[in-house]
């Protein structure tokens, strides 16, 4: 099983109850990419912007966005920038987004903006000798709106960060309904890769109680690494770093170091099977 060109894999981190850890895994998860040798970019489709701030792409230096890729007015490329990390690259995104369903609404290609943005993108790199990108990260917003469906439409597989909370299972359900429809109607390819659990406090009986339940409910899906609970982890974004950057030696860095050892096994699996 290969991704769309060259072992490259495109994984969308998507969740529809907010405030789950979402964006930090998109950042972390791909700072630990880099940092054990992989080229990465991120691609912020959240209006919010969260995972461009927390990579230290400020606001102001964005001319060129996710908004103006899904509109067709500029190209992937074009929207790339280097963050502060090594092998990790985004292409940020802007308020502006919050209004491109409207702006699409009508089209027939709505659900495959992203998906034709990226094939660009991996001819691009095979034609022109651009940087070729081993994993690539979506980061989504708290919602099944068009920016969701776009990014599970071009996606490979499935990261779902879930918080170790009483509706955790409930929130999961739903989610793998919508992967379902979208593996049904805009993309026979996509899967689970894995589910992360985050924001894991041991000494907090319903947090170990729910990480038991979503092992019993997903089995191997789940990813052994648990993020815990770290107050290093919820600083580091408003000094516009990744957690790694900010504190190597943290439980959250160490965490995150972890589960990117285990997607990159995940994923030799993969290729082997």
């Amino acid at each position: 099983m290969t991704g769309q060109t060259n072992g490259q894999r495109v994984l969308v981190l998507a969740n529809q109850k907010g405030g789950v850890g979402k964006t930090t895994t998109a950042i972390n998860l791909g700072t630990a990419l880099a940092a054990v040798g992989e080229e990465v970019l991120v691609i912020d489709l959240d209006p919010q912007g969260n995972a461009s701030t927390g990579l230290g792409v400020e606001r102001k230096s964005r001319k060129i966005s996710t908004y103006d890729v899904l509109l067709g007015e500029s190209s992937l490329a074009d929207a790339i920038v280097q963050t502060v990390v090594p092998r990790l690259s985004i292409a940020p995104s802007t308020l502006d987004l919050l209004g491109v369903e409207l702006e699409i609404a009508g089209d027939k290609d709505r659900a495959f903006r992203l998906k034709r943005a990226l094939a660009e993108l991996a001819a691009a790199e095979h034609h022109e000798g651009g940087r070729r990108y081993d994993y690539i990260l979506i980061d989504c917003p708290p919602s099944l709106n068009l920016l969701t469906i776009n990014a599970l439409a071009s996606a490979d597989a499935v990261v779902v960060p879930l918080q170790c909370e009483f509706f955790a299972l409930e929130g999961l359900s739903q989610l793998l309904s919508t992967v379902d429809q979208v593996t049904r109607a805009l993309n026979p390819n996509l899967s689970i890769h894995g589910v992360v659990l985050t924001m894991y406090d041991p000494r907090n009986n319903l947090a170990t109680q729910v990480a038991a339940d979503v092992r019993r409910f997903m089995g191997d899906k789940v990813y052994e690494t648990m993020i815990p609970r770290n107050v290093r982890v919820s600083e580091a974004p408003s000094h516009g770093k990744p957690v790694l950057l900010y504190d190597l030696k943290c439980s959250g860095s160490q965490a995150y170091l972890k589960l990117a050892s285990e997607v990159i096994q995940r994923e030799k699996r993969l290729r082997a099977a």
